[in-house]
């Protein structure tokens, strides 16, 4: 079930934040993410407060979240888009998180599948996210849920953690 989080889940949150760290400490590390800097529970605290969090949640556990606005990061505004749209029309997807020991199971796809209904609810004819160049799992589950690579250049990640060679995709909704 995906639903608006909302402040009692901020731990849970947190607890699939910190599970995704220890993951990439132990195998392979495909974003740049990192502890303490981003995510951290006081982005999904901010997140709540915007309304912008959805959490999806199974059998009473929070397995995975999503962060969706109307808000474009800074660096989208030099992004050569596929068309020229107003921010209104635009929603972005600023961070979707799966626990890793709960991949493989279209967690990831549903909240994608998700975040399009939103958008097409609140009218917004594109649907954007950016992710690393070296996200091969992120961008292999983007392209195969209908986003298209549309640049690369430099971003921060959160707002804090400098990243080059970071993907700007979209889905023409």
């Amino acid at each position: 079930m995906i639903r608006k989080a909302i402040l009692k889940d901020v731990n849970s949150i947190e607890d699939t934040y910190n599970e995704h760290f220890q993951y990439e400490l132990n195998h392979t590390a495909f974003t740049v993410f990192k502890k303490g800097v981003y995510p951290t529970k006081d982005d999904a605290e901010r997140a709540i407060y915007a309304g912008a969090l959805f959490v999806y949640e199974e059998n009473g556990t929070i397995v995975g979240s999503i962060i969706i606005d109307k808000v474009q990061p800074i660096e989208y505004a030099t992004i050569p888009w596929k068309e020229k749209l107003s921010e209104d029309e635009v929603m972005v997807i600023h961070l979707l998180m799966v626990r890793p020991s709960m991949s493989g199971k279209g967690i990831a796809s549903s909240l994608i599948k998700f975040a399009t209904e939103l958008a097409q609810k609140n009218s917004c004819r594109a649907l954007r996210l950016d992710t690393g160049s070296q996200n091969i799992p992120a961008l292999s589950l983007y392209q195969k849920n209908g986003f298209e690579i549309i640049a690369s250049a430099s971003k921060k990640v959160g707002d804090v953690i400098a990243h080059k060679n970071h993907l700007f995709l979209e889905k023409i909704l």
